[in-house]
Parts: structure tokens; C-alpha cells; sequence
């Protein structure tokens, strides 16, 4: 008989892999923190692949090769750390226990993975995705050769990160390197999230010292990798390259740390980054974090009064800039934009004593950027000055790293501080596990550092695995929509990173873009930022990877630090569009309006039910806010603000914020889902949905939809499409109204601005508030232009 396997939310009747005994323990309501600890006992391992089949075995985290993270400093200044399974907090054995279900064998399928019956499959590399083929296995090959091969795998590294999430982490952080390690006798983590037993709060490896920049940069330099490539830059021109070794990254790295030590930063001091996609922006962030400083890197394409915004919440004693950056044909002068937000900051109380500037003068030229004396800096002229040592800022574990401003609903953008230790070690470990990542790789998130993926999966989660990163300046589609895979070709990237917008973009210019170049070396896929419409992910698959590469379509948020839900490249059978299951130590729970967790197959509010180490700590200057945002909606929870259908196999489909969820007639409609059926008609190639008033229904659905090229717009086209809609949802989903558009409303870094879109939909045109951060304003005018056609 085959070897049974688990999937995760299924009813509690269902068989579990724990045992009776866990099962019956009880945990009562108590006003305190969960906290889990170490202690001096001998170390206990849970038990983590009995009888299992897997293809390789298992070699435990301490040890092994796969797991290791680089070699930790050999000068150690305190004894190595006892690892034990700690205590579970209150929920963690009882929501394990509940939300592991059986599904049947997964073993019997030639790849080592199986085959969920009644379901279509292909093998990686054996043949193209299509409408009928609902899951895509990975290969024998890519499984034999994979961090994690198979299910099995999985679910032992998942039900030892539940049950024993001090164990399980401690053992991962003890393979970087910590000046101090966490006192043995205390708590790994602490957590709070239920507002009714007081204030909220999340802890991990309080009382440990380390530096994320020595273990990014040192750590790697001392095990051999200083001449290793740490980034290839790639300019927006095509004749515009160049490269650091790990070596030369920490020089500049240092010479940078040290110049702002000069200034008057200090630990806990807050500085503005405000620079495009050069070597110096991650600079800037590592030499922050070299030396305590609190960095807050704004995306270069936000509004003067967007940054003086956030200039006034922080409070930097600097600001970091470049005096223009090239964009696809456009040049942008940054430089100016601060000069404005400065004059605005001043304004409202708050003056920035020092500007460095960067001069791109590929971009523009040193002699026309307009000067302020004594205030304004060249950093070509100074920062080359320094030492290119700088002694390291030892810092608590939870001592802010940095602060990253997102949007919030009521319009003041939120201050989401994230703390070192635990976003060290998260991104860390997500980065390795979700890609796959071997020491050959060359890896290439699109993303830009004003982002969350841009910290976490283009900076600190790569360099801190000693990884070789490409960061590119430019647009993906200049000079014309092949530069993705000229730069593909050209570093022989191996992990390509990117977003479902520039995927459709791509998609819609043309297969014959992409197959004229060899892509040979990619080796897996991600996609980020929303969920990818099941059409994408085909296209994204079968054209870009050749139908050979799975995609780690992943889940997470600026709040959470770091993946939460995402496949792992090799373990699981992939459905087109699902992020699939959990990462390590993340117990993810569907609930209803009155926060009642939802068993088994089923639609709603997506929460979180314990704290991971790369959870953001608090909104900055406004812990209220982050309680009322956060937590209070469902009390126990850390609520997304997602909604999500979890299927009848404990796949997870993710169908967008619940701000972005209609109501028509009873009916919740999510847009996304709306949005994938009309992006799945082969003549739309991308579509974006906002619900508008209606005097019968309460809400309508109104679609923008942009076609295909050389497509023109006709009434047929839009019955076409409102049937495409009838057919994958309902007639309920069709929509009211199907406007034509040109181009999306979007930000540089294609995320679509839907808030200019309801206001255009509802005719509020005089409230379209700030474009600024658009990539192309011209946009708007398009679409009002359009609106009665």
C-alpha cells in the first residue's frame, strides 16, 4: 500500500500525523505572552522522517549541506547554543493537529511525487500546461537534486516548525553568526496576538546581538567568497553594465558606513533613501545597517509631497539621493523632487541638515543639477575618502532595522518597522527554500528596493546567502519587450523573479520576444505581488520556462517580512494560480465575518494563527494603528486583509484584499477572480475590476480591459468577454460595465492603482487626488476620454 501523505485544513475527523496524546492536551485562556524556550537539558530532535520513501535522506539542520547558511565567524565569543524542542504556545498543537488532513498517496507517480486522483497532470519537462491539465509535477530529476523533494519532506520540516518553533528556529539562527547569542533560560520568541489579553506583541531572539550587514557581507568574505560576484548591475542603456564581488560591495559598503558615522548617524538614527535601481542603493541599506542606523528607503518615483510625508514621520538625519535616473526614454530628476519635499518638510517643522547625492550622469550631467551649499553633497566627491573598513554595530535581535512606508485606508501611509534578528533569519531561509537556491545560481528579482520584495528578495535574503544577485535599472520593455531575456542570456540567470504585470505585458507582446533568445539557464520561476492569473502562469511556464521551470508563485505582504504561503520547488505538484500551502512556522487559518475558523474546502478571511520571526513589530509612532489594523478585526488572529478559497486538496487561491471583494446582489465576488476569467479570453490582455454603486444590486462590477495588440474595440468583443466571465464564475460575476483601456493606471513598479480607477469608474474626476507616482500619467486622460465608449 502506498505511503500516505498530509495536506494542510482539513476537518478535525480526518486522520492526523500526531498522536492521540497530543491531541488531548488542553491549554486555558491566560492574560500573558505565549513564550517558548531553550534550555540546558540534552537536546531532543522530533523524530522527522520515519519510513519515509523520499528519494534522499534526510541529514539533520545542524549538518547538513543543504540547510547551512555559510560558515559562522570563527572567533566565537559565546558557547554555542543548546537546541531542544521548546514548548508550543497554547494553540500551536491544537491547530496543527486540526488542520492536517489526509488526501491520499502522492507516491506513486514516476516523479516521486504522485498523483492526486480524479485530477489531470503533466510531469515538469514532459509536455505544456494547458486547460486540462490541473497539476504540473516536478521531475525525477528536479526532485533528486531539491533542498525539499518531496511531500513527505515537507510536511516532517512543517510539523517539527508547529510543534517545536523554538527548536526549529533556533537551530536555523545558530548558523549565523551572533556576537552574543540569546540568554538559554529565556524565551526564543514571545508573542501576544489576542488584543483582549493587552498589548500586542511579537519577540524573537530578544537579548541576542548580531549585525545583518556582517552576516550579508563578512560572514560570506570569510568563507571563501570575496572574490565571488555579490551583484551584477545591468543600466537601462544596453551598453551600461557592471559587477561587485562580495569584497568590493563591503569596501563600499564600509566607506559609505563610515561617512555617515562622520556626519552624526548614529545607532537608532533613521536616514531616507531615495535612489533608483543602482549598486548604491543596497549600499546605502547595508551601510545603515553596518552601523545601527534605521534606514527607510522611499521608491524613487513617489511624489515630493509622498516623501516629505515620510521625511516628517522619520525624522532622517539624512537623506540619500541621485540627481536624475533614465527610465526606459523618460530621465526623471530625483534630485529636484527632494529639493521640493524639503522645502515641504521644513513647512511642517522638520529640516534634513544633509543631502548626499549620487551623480548618475548617464542620466544627467553634474553642472545642470540645481545646488544647495552646505547642505548638499556629492558622494563621488566624499564617500571615496574613507577607510574601507568600519567596525561593526553590534545590535539587539529586536532593535529596528528598517522602516518601510505602505499604503493604509485611511490615506497617511503606514511606518511598518521591521526588527534584525528574525527578518534575518526569515528572509534567509524563505529565499534558500522557495528557489531552490544552490551556490551556482545567478538570480534576478525585477522588483526595486522602494519595495518590500526589493529588501527582502533583491537585498538582505540573497546577499545572505551568499548569493549573486543581477540588479537592473531600467524598463523591462526598453528598448523593446526582449530586454528581460537579453538579460537572461547575458548573466545566465538561473532564478528569475518577477510580478503577473509584467507577465501579461510580456504575454501581450508576443511569444516571439522571449523564444528568441535561449533562456537555457533558468532554472525556476517566481512570481510576486498579486495573484497570477491561471492564463499567466501557462504562458509564464510553457514560453518563458520552456515548460521545465516550476514557478514559486508566492504569498506575502510588506507586514509579514517574508513568504508565508508558496510552493517549494520540487516537494509539490503545482496548480496554475494557487500559492499551495505554508512555509516553515506559519499557520495560516481561513475564518468567516465573525472569525470562526472555516474547515475544509471553502472561501473567506484569510488570518494567521501564531507570530514568525519576519513579522513586522509595530506601525512607527502609531501601536494603536497596528493593533486596530491588525489585530482587533479577529481577536487571536494577525489578520491579512486577503481573502482566500482554500480547495477541496488544501490548496490555497488567494482571490485579493477584501477591500477588492464586491458585493453584487449577496454575492462576494473577489476581482481577482473577475479578472482572471476575463484575462483568460484570448483577445484581452489585461483586465482590472472595481466595484461602482448600483441602485438595485448595491455594488456593480466594473471592468477596465485592455486588448490584445492590433484587437479593436467592438460591442461583439464585450459580449465575448461578459460570456468569458459567465462561463468560468456565474452570471452574478458578469460584468456591468466593460470600459476600454489603452494602459493601466500604474506605479514604476507595476502595481495597478485601482484607487483612480473606482474614481473614474464612479465619475469622481475632480478626486483622482496624486498621479504622480504613475509610470504613465498620460493614462488617466485615455481612460476618461474612453469612458463613454
Amino acid at each position: 500500500m502506498a505511503q500516505s501523505c498530509y495536506l494542510l485544513f482539513g476537518s478535525s475527523s480526518s486522520p492526523s500525523i500526531f498522536s492521540s496524546s497530543l491531541r488531548s492536551n488542553k491549554y486555558s485562556k491566560k492574560n500573558t505572552c505565549t513564550t517558548n524556550t531553550t534550555t540546558s537539558s540534552p537536546p531532543h530532535h522530533l523524530p522527522l522522517f520515519p519510513n519515509s520513501s523520499s528519494s534522499k535522506s534526510f541529514i539533520p539542520f545542524s549538518s547538513s549541506p543543504s540547510f547551512g547558511f555559510g560558515s559562522v565567524r570563527k572567533k566565537e565569543k559565546s558557547p554555542p547554543p543548546t537546541i531542544m524542542a521548546g514548548s508550543p504556545g497554547k494553540n500551536q498543537f491544537a491547530s496543527a493537529s486540526d488542520h492536517l488532513r489526509h488526501v491520499g498517496s502522492l507516491s506513486t507517480l514516476s516523479s516521486g511525487a504522485g498523483k492526486i486522483p480524479h485530477l489531470n497532470a503533466i510531469v515538469l519537462g514532459e509536455g505544456l500546461a494547458s486547460e486540462e491539465n490541473d497539476l504540473v509535477f516536478p521531475s525525477q530529476e528536479f526532485s533528486s537534486q531539491a533542498l525539499v523533494s518531496s511531500p513527505a519532506q515537507y510536511l516532517e520540516m512543517y510539523r517539527k516548525s508547529i510543534l517545536d518553533p523554538s527548536g526549529f528556529w533556533s537551530e536555523i539562527a545558530s548558523q549565523f553568526y551572533w556576537e552574543k547569542k540569546w540568554p538559554q533560560q529565556q524565551q526564543v520568541y514571545t508573542e501576544n496576538l489576542d488584543v483582549r489579553n493587552g498589548d500586542i506583541k511579537i519577540e524573537w531572539f530578544k537579548g541576542g546581538m548580531t549585525n545583518i550587514c556582517y552576516n550579508a557581507l563578512d560572514r560570506n568574505i570569510e568563507a571563501g567568497n570575496g572574490d565571488k560576484i555579490a551583484m551584477y548591475w545591468e543600466g537601462n542603456e544596453l551598453n551600461q553594465d557592471g559587477s561587485l564581488t562580495y569584497t568590493q560591495l563591503l569596501h563600499q559598503v564600509c566607506q559609505l558606513a563610515n561617512y555617515l558615522k562622520d556626519i552624526g548617524v548614529s545607532k537608532g538614527d533613521a536616514v531616507v533613501i531615495y535612489l533608483p535601481m543602482l549598486m548604491e542603493l543596497p549600499i546605502a541599506m547595508l551601510a545603515c545597517a553596518r552601523i545601527g542606523a534605521i534606514h527607510s528607503v522611499v521608491f524613487a518615483g513617489f511624489s515630493a509631497d509622498s516623501l516629505s510625508q515620510r521625511i516628517v514621520d522619520c525624522k532622517p538625519k539624512a537623506v540619500i539621493t541621485c540627481n536624475a535616473v533614465r527610465r526606459g526614454s523618460k530621465v526623471i530628476h530625483l534630485k529636484e523632487i527632494v529639493d521640493a519635499a524639503l522645502v515641504d518638510s521644513a513647512k511642517n517643522g522638520f529640516s534634513v541638515g544633509v543631502v548626499l547625492n549620487y551623480a548618475n550622469e548617464s542620466a544627467m550631467k553634474r553642472e545642470s543639477t540645481k545646488w544647495t551649499d552646505g547642505r548638499d553633497i556629492w558622494w563621488q566627491d566624499t564617500v571615496p575618502k574613507y577607510p574601507t573598513t568600519c567596525a561593526v554595530e553590534w545590535v539587539d535581535a529586536e532593535d529596528p532595522l528598517f522602516l518601510l512606508y505602505t499604503s493604509g485606508s485611511t490615506g497617511k501611509p503606514k511606518g511598518v518597522l521591521h526588527t534584525t534578528g528574525g527578518y534575518m533569519i526569515y528572509t534567509a531561509t524563505t529565499f534558500k527554500y522557495a528557489f531552490d537556491y544552490k551556490s551556482s545560481d545567478i538570480y534576478w528579482c525585477t522588483a526595486d528596493c522602494g519595495w518590500i520584495t526589493g529588501h527582502s528578495y533583491v537585498t538582505y535574503g540573497p546577499l545572505l546567502n551568499g548569493a549573486t544577485v543581477v540588479v537592473f535599472e531600467g524598463a523591462p520593455n526598453y528598448p523593446n519587450a526582449s530586454r528581460c531575456w537579453d538579460i537572461v542570456d547575458k548573466y545566465k540567470v538561473s532564478l528569475f523573479y518577477t510580478a503577473p504585470t509584467l507577465v501579461r505585458s510580456l504575454m501581450r507582446d508576443g511569444d516571439e520576444f522571449v523564444t528568441r533568445y535561449s533562456r537555457k539557464s533558468l532554472r525556476v520561476l517566481g512570481s510576486v505581488g498579486e495573484p497570477i492569473n491561471p492564463s499567466a502562469w501557462r504562458w509564464f511556464f510553457n514560453v518563458v520556462g520552456d515548460s521545465r521551470c516550476p514557478i514559486s508563485d508566492t504569498w506575502w505582504q510588506t507586514e509579514t517580512g517574508g513568504f508565508m504561503i508558496t510552493p517549494l520547488p520540487g516537494a509539490w505538484p503545482q496548480k496554475p494560480g494557487s500559492a499551495t500551502f505554508p512555509f516553515f512556522g506559519v499557520l495560516p487559518v481561513i475564518v468567516d465575518e465573525k472569525g470562526t475558523e472555516i474547515d475544509g474546502e471553502c472561501s473567506g478571511y484569510l488570518c494567521v494563527k501564531n507570530s514568525w520571526p519576519g513579522a513586522f513589530r509595530t506601525l512607527y509612532g502609531d501601536h494603536d494603528r497596528y493593533e486596530t489594523t491588525y489585530f482587533k478585526p479577529f481577536p487571536g488572529y494577525y489578520f491579512t486583509g486577503d481573502g482566500c478559497r482554500r480547495d477541496k486538496d488544501g490548496y490555497h487561491w488567494l482571490t485579493g484584499r477584501v477591500d477588492d471583494v464586491i458585493n453584487v446582489s449577496g454575492h462576494r465576488i473577489g476581482t481577482a477572480e473577475v479578472e482572471s476569467a476575463l484575462v483568460s479570453h484570448p483577445q484581452c490582455a489585461e483586465a482590472a475590476v472595481v466595484g461602482v454603486e448600483h441602485e438595485v444590486k448595491g455594488q456593480g462590477i466594473y471592468a477596465f480591459v485592455t486588448l490584445v495588440d492590433g484587437v479593436p474595440y467592438s460591442e461583439e468583443l464585450r459580449k465575448s468577454l461578459t460570456l468569458a466571465v459567465r462561463k468560468q464564475i456565474g452570471a452574478f460575476a458578469a460584468p456591468d460595465k466593460i470600459h476600454w483601456a489603452p494602459g493601466l493606471p500604474k506605479t514604476r513598479s507595476g502595481k495597478i492603482m485601482r484607487r483612480i480607477l473606482r474614481k473614474i469608474a464612479s465619475r469622481q474626476l475632480d478626486e483622482l487626488g496624486d498621479t504622480s507616482t504613475l509610470a504613465d500619467p498620460s493614462v488617466v486622460d485615455q481612460l476618461i476620454a474612453l469612458s463613454d465608449q
